[in-house]
């Protein structure tokens, strides 16, 4: 791989809509891209730390300092050394506690390169199925039922194949019953809480059960695998984690505790799309279907989430909306749905899509270049 430095790029993205969850409303992506610049190529990564730590400990201001001072020396050291693949730099970044959105974000930059420098596709390299995946939408917590039910009805309408409802207490209940009731038994719907539960109100979560859930996405805080076995026991809802899955060895703990029987695998969350991966094989062979979600990336970002929700054990819609479902204008060609409610994976060399530079100068914040000498 040959490679110069590294250019870390802020952006502000605003949403078509405020997207609001259990830990917080957002109206604009504060997104941090690192460029990983070649001789004669250059690959993207996307970082997907919010703005603040809610989602997780990291935000965008500590990634890219984490990037600059701890991950970039890894970089540079291999590269004197002649042994820069990603493989390596993933085993030699594990020697730097946490921040695995950083790391994903450097991670997909030089897989990006070195994957358009041979000329291999990520769905490709990582050994994609399927030419397309079926895409699923998640909605907010809106202000009113009403409101709900007319935002499903406009993405049911547009050709979205599952319907993901954000939820917490006193947001639950009722607007599950609503959208069941007015579009049918046949709607593919799942519900996300985000950690927003806790066991003590397992009782209420029962009250789920009968409207025949997909699954019920993170109850309960992350750290609490006991306490997602126990509600597992409690609930006819297959309970699914996303922010407790860290690894592919977090995903087996998970498993063999009884605490889950779907994964979200979100590769910013585990550090990347080789972790990404084995987490994806692990559940694979235990017999836990697996489903790939989302952090409102842009078009980059989704472009490597496409290939990698492509794999085969991924038998659940993902997240992998189409761009106009966040971004009045993405800064990459648009993903679009198909007449199936499917989006298709970029064919071309690495991630198979380009940032629209003018549009990048436009809605960039700051720049920082860090040279490899």
């Amino acid at each position: 791989m040959n490679l110069r430095g590294l250019e870390l790029r802020r952006i502000a993205l605003p949403l078509v809509s405020p997207f609001r969850t259990s830990f917080g409303t957002e109206t604009a992506r504060d997104v941090l891209l690192v460029r990983a610049a070649g001789d004669g190529a250059e690959g993207w990564g996307e970082c997907v730390a919010m703005s603040e730590p809610l989602y997780s400990s990291e935000h965008v201001d500590g990634a890219a300092e984490v990037i600059r001072r701890f991950l970039l020396p890894e970089v540079v050291a291999l590269a004197k050394a002649g042994e820069l693949t990603v493989p390596r730099l993933e085993s030699s970044l594990e020697r730097i506690k946490g921040h695995p959105m950083a790391k994903a974000a450097v991670l997909t930059a030089l897989l990006d390169l070195s994957l358009r420098e041979s000329g291999t596709s990520f769905g490709t390299y990582l050994g994609a199925v399927r030419p397309t995946v079926p895409a699923g939408v998640s909605v907010g917590i809106m202000s009113s039922i009403p409101e709900l039910l007319d935002a499903v009805d406009g993405y049911r309408a547009q050709g979205y194949v599952r319907i993901k409802l954000k939820i917490e207490p006193g947001w639950d209940v009722d607007a599950v019953r609503a959208v069941r009731e007015r579009f049918g038994d046949d709607l593919l719907l799942q519900v996300d809480a985000n950690t927003a539960y806790t066991l003590a109100d397992a009782r209420h979560l029962a009250r789920l059960d009968p409207f025949d859930l997909l699954l019920i996405e993170q109850p309960l805080p992350e750290d609490d695998l006991r306490g997602h076995a126990a509600l597992a026991r409690l609930i006819r809802t297959p309970v699914c984690l996303d922010e407790s899955i860290t690894s592919a060895r977090a995903a087996a703990d998970a498993i063999a505790l009884g605490a889950t029987s779907v994964v979200n695998v979100k590769p910013g969350r585990v550090g990347g799309y080789l972790e990404a991966r084995r987490v994806h094989d692990v559940c694979a062979a235990n017999g836990v279907p697996v489903w790939c979600g989302g952090m409102l990336e842009t078009g980059l970002g989704r472009a490597a989430n496409v290939a990698l929700a492509a794999l085969p054990n991924f038998t659940l819609p993902g997240d992998t909306s189409a761009s106009d479902r966040y971004f009045a204008r993405d800064i990459t060609e648009p993903f679009v749905l198909d007449d199936a409610g499917h989006v298709a994976l970029p064919t071309g060399p690495g991630l198979g899509v380009t940032p629209d530079l003018d549009y990048l100068t436009e809605i960039t914040t700051a720049t920082e270049w860090l040279p490899l000498s």
